[in-house]
């Protein structure tokens, strides 16, 4: 039996115990319809009590110093704030150092190609304005 057919088994068999249940669902008394309905709500209200979501906020600079989480507000956990944004601003100066040294680098390349270009153009034995003529580059494409 391949996986597809026992997926399609599969779905036809929850289809049919989910029919089922909603048939006798709709047999039940109302009492104890209401008494399930109650007890569900029941739970639901612990079930969400257990979970707890601590929400992030967003660190601004010249913010307070206070927690990150809003739930955690415990003296050792402040302290560690002002150390996560002392590293957040390091790693934000590293990063723009790096942007500048690449900055640097490529501009360096840049005016090391054009010097090469440069040179290139006065040790050759044509003149510079023929480099301007279009002609001259026409007749450059043809011989090659």
């Amino acid at each position: 039996m391949s996986r597809n057919d026992r997926e399609i088994q599969e779905r036809r068999f929850v289809h049919e115990v989910r029919q089922a249940l909603d048939a006798s669902a709709q047999e039940l008394p109302p009492a104890l319809s209401e008494r399930l309905a109650a007890a569900r709500r029941i739970a639901l209200a612990h079930k969400k009590a257990e979970v707890t979501v601590k929400v992030p906020r967003l660190a601004l600079a010249g913010a307070d110093a206070g927690p990150i989480f809003e739930e955690d507000d415990t003296p050792l956990h402040r302290a560690g704030s002002w150390l996560r944004r002392l590293a957040l601003l390091w790693a934000l100066i590293v990063l723009a150092i790096g942007l500048v040294a690449i900055y640097q680098w490529q501009q360096q390349k840049r005016i090391d190609e054009l010097a090469d270009v440069d040179a290139a153009m006065l040790l050759d034995e044509l003149p510079p304005a023929a480099y301007a003529d279009q002609g001259f580059h026409v007749f450059l494409k043809r011989g090659q």
